[in-house]
């Protein structure tokens, strides 16, 4: 599950980068980028060693 999250990271990323460089509304971009941001702490996270690992 963490490697599809930081896969979905990644699409999301590009997808800030391709909204912003099509002079897409800020809130769009803001929001497309937190979601790549959440999407890679959750993938990094999930893939740390935990408890009952």
């Amino acid at each position: 599950m963490g490697t599809v999250l930081l896969i979905l990271a990644g699409v999301l990323a590009g997808g800030t980068w391709s909204l912003h460089k099509q002079g897409a509304p800020r809130s769009a971009v803001v929001v497309t980028g937190l979601l790549a941001v959440l999407a890679t702490v959750g993938g990094l996270l999930w893939l740390l060693p935990g408890e009952g690992s």
